[in-house]
């Protein structure tokens, strides 16, 4: 189990304590949603870059290319064969990770901060808006943050996953090096 697993999900469903909301624990909260969502969109750059590398990387390399060619199992040692295979299973993970890390996140709960259930909050915005309700302002940023929280911990859990098998392809990679 990562870290990222380790989170309880509870918290999405868990009540706010009650007391007046002084303005400090307003602009953190709003903070929070701010440096969260930054790390979701760092999680996104690092799987750019990494499939971006490993992508130019079997492309660019013979020996990369090579992985994909079935001569290279039937004519060549059985250590480069094992070599070979590890190398293209593990390049081929590491690539889906990163696509796995930008792929669309569905979660149950959502707020009017998130633009695919706006008609459904807008109402209640209103509604709080007349009231002037700073409340309503601090539960939603509270419950959004819950939400990106969630969603940099599966996208980041990916992410390990992308650079460990980036890892393991070049150690994969010189290794084959070295046996051929």
């Amino acid at each position: 189990m990562s870290d990222f697993d380790s989170a309880p999900t509870e918290m999405l469903d868990m009540p706010m304590a009650s007391g007046e909301i002084t303005e400090e624990y307003f602009n953190h909260v709003r903070k929070i949603n701010d440096v969260f969502y930054d790390q979701i969109k760092i999680s996104d750059q690092k799987a750019a870059y990494i499939f971006t590398f490993m992508l130019a990387f079997l492309v660019s390399s013979t020996e990369g290319r090579g992985v994909f060619t079935w001569a290279r199992y039937t004519e060549g040692t059985w250590i480069a064969a094992i070599l070979s295979a590890l190398l293209a299973l593990v390049s081929v993970l590491s690539i889906l990770a990163a696509i796995l890390v930008v792929l669309p996140r569905h979660v149950d709960k959502s707020t009017s901060l998130f633009w695919g259930t706006w008609a459904q909050h807008r109402p209640a915005f209103e509604l709080a808006a007349q009231r002037s309700d700073v409340d309503y302002l601090f539960r939603e940023y509270l419950e959004n943050a819950d939400v990106l929280s969630l969603i940099a911990r599966q996208k980041y859990k990916f992410v390990a996953y992308a650079f460990r098998g980036l890892v393991l392809t070049v150690l994969a990679y010189v290794l084959l090096l070295m046996a051929t």
